[in-house]
């Protein structure tokens, strides 16, 4: 006895997805948040910073203290300003490697096939991010503030004018840009943080300090290259003489600024749209 098969449709089988609709945007920039906060690394660079921001005020406190010295907001500022330059951008670096460092390219890019659309929602996770850490550390450096005069007994001292405010977020939020342009060049975790680190921090205190002494010229052609001597006068207290050593020139602003920020942003994604995750 001989059992008869059923008959094959001709051609192989396919599935119609067409009328599937695509994963929301804000679906992809909530997975992309925690994928960046809600690990073990996020967690623990959190807490470092964290940590880091509530030691720099404790320093600083007992340094005012010790030395009975008035110290106002502007003071505060620039205290919280060093934590967050120094650890903050490891996390868009972290968002953006994690595809390939960290092995989750083929789930991400499957249920998302576009992944234009990823890298948009891991751009503005990191940016609601740093808006949000910047809000925390202006907030600590209020808190700071008051505490500080009501200890020390002076008035307390509101010395940083809005422009001066701005721009310092502006310079913060440039940099974390920078990091997630040079994380999307690198497509690796230590990559991007050394190649962060090396051209915003030991670049300008090594080269750029050394040429500014050397040459006269220097201090007319640095800020088109970087983003800090470029962004610098726009920081100065109306009627501060101690910063007008490099004039106002946004044209320097821009440059720099399409330089580091721009321009491995577009390198990065053409590299991101043609790399195969392994």
């Amino acid at each position: 006895m001989s059992a008869t098969s059923a008959s094959s449709p001709s051609g192989p089988a396919t599935i119609d997805v067409s009328a599937t609709s695509r994963v929301p945007f804000g679906r992809l920039v909530s997975v992309e948040w925690r994928k960046m906060t809600d690990t073990r690394a996020g967690f623990w660079l959190m807490l470092v910073t964290g940590l880091l921001l509530l030691a720099a005020i404790g320093i600083t406190e007992l340094v005012v203290q010790l030395n009975d010295l008035a110290i106002g907001f502007n003071g505060w500022v620039q205290v919280m300003v060093t934590p967050l330059t120094l650890l903050l951008p490891v996390f868009p670096i972290i968002a953006v490697t994690s595809e390939w460092g960290q092995r989750t390219g083929l789930v991400t890019f499957t249920l998302e096939p576009h992944r234009l659309r990823v890298v948009l929602a891991k751009l503005v996770a990191v940016v609601i991010f740093a808006v949000a850490i910047i809000a925390v550390s202006m907030g600590l450096a209020v808190l700071a503030n008051v505490v500080n005069a009501s200890f020390s007994g002076y008035d307390t001292l509101w010395n940083l004018e809005a422009h001066q405010l701005v721009w310092i977020i502006v310079q913060l939020l440039a940099y974390f840009l920078m990091a997630f342009g040079l994380a999307l060049v690198t497509l690796s975790s230590p990559g991007g943080i050394a190649f962060f680190y090396v051209v915003a921090l030991l670049l300008p205190v090594v080269v750029y300090s050394i040429l500014m002494a050397l040459l006269s010229w220097a201090p007319d052609v640095i800020p088109y290259f970087d983003m800090n001597y470029s962004m610098t006068p726009y920081q100065a207290a109306t009627g501060d003489p101690t910063l007008l050593v490099l004039d106002k020139n946004p044209v320097a602003v821009v440059t720099s600024v399409l330089l580091w920020v721009v321009a491995p942003f577009v390198l990065g994604l053409r590299r991101v749209l043609r790399s195969e995750p392994k």
